[in-house]
């Protein structure tokens, strides 16, 4: 299916320590409720219990004195000890999650956050990172020009929080102006359209270089994949040339045998090539990324 079609993932900041960022991702529900600024608000003391337990203390108190009155107190106490430690442990986690994300707010990029545009080009690096990550190349340790599992999800973060930036600057834009400027006045609106254009035509120039790099590991990975191969094929090279010579002669072995190794050569040369392009691919991606954070 194309990423045109498909809404990207939530993302969440790497730099979060693992536990926090394991509460974010396993609640996507919770996090959108904080978005929409959908908290159930903390439920103080109900007066009418307040009012009715003091009644009872100051009762206790008058009947059977300060040391009963501090019995039936702690008696109390501890009730309500027991309530909360046997309430519902699923109540209990969810609370911790929508504390979780409260404090941690802008610390997630939702897909709701971004507008069709920038969902498109976020899934578009989603599915090019994951291309790179999931390669034979990356987990043979062969990719050493930058390190993909930090630096991949890294450029995810800041993509995905420039083009929540850009989606919400655009929906301000069209709030404030819902229609086409009167001609007379229109240049005066041009440098803002064009604000957010340039910074579409930059996120996007960056979206094109991580496809790059993918594409770039994609072929690598292929001739790897023959590389391989090949070398298995060559550990059994004096078993073809016993066979060659066994079966057609010298004359015709030796011939074959430079075959083979013309071959060998080539596919090496081949592979060589494909991962100076991909380290390439990788050091243009590094320079299209601009300022960090």
């Amino acid at each position: 299916m194309s990423p045109h079609n498909r809404s990207p993932r939530l993302v969440v900041d790497p730099a979060l320590p693992g536990p926090i960022s394991s509460v974010l991702r396993s609640a996507p529900e919770t996090l959108r409720a904080v978005r929409m600024g959908d908290i159930p608000s903390a439920r103080g003391p109900d007066p009418a219990k307040v009012f009715s337990t003091a009644a009872f203390l100051v009762l206790i108190l008058a009947l059977t004195g300060f040391a009963g009155m501090l019995t039936i107190l702690v008696v109390i106490l501890l009730f309500t000890g027991t309530r909360r430690l046997t309430a519902d442990p699923e109540a209990r986690r969810e609370r911790r999650r929508m504390r979780t994300a409260i404090d941690h707010a802008n610390r997630f990029v939702l897909p709701e956050d971004l507008d069709t545009g920038c969902g498109t080009l976020l899934r578009r690096a989603q599915d090019a990172a994951d291309t790179v990550l999931t390669s034979r190349v990356n987990r043979a340790g062969l990719l050493d020009t930058i390190d993909n599992a930090v630096t991949l999800p890294d450029q995810i973060w800041q993509l995905a929080t420039k083009l929540a930036r850009l989606s919400a600057m655009r929906a301000e834009h069209r709030r404030i102006v819902p229609g086409v400027p009167p001609p007379e006045v229109a240049e005066a609106f041009a440098p803002y359209s064009t604000a957010l254009e340039t910074a579409a035509r930059s996120l996007t120039r960056r979206v094109r270089a991580l496809e790059d790099y993918a594409a770039q590991v994609r072929r690598a990975d292929e001739v790897y994949h023959s590389y391989r191969q090949l070398e298995q094929l060559s550990e059994r090279a004096p078993q073809y040339e016993e066979l060659v010579a066994e079966t057609a002669g010298d004359d015709l072995a030796v011939p074959h045998l430079r075959e083979l190794t013309a071959q060998a050569q080539r596919i090496r040369d081949l592979f060589t090539e494909s991962m100076e392009g991909a380290r390439r691919a990788a050091g243009h991606l590094m320079g299209a990324q601009g300022p960090g954070r």
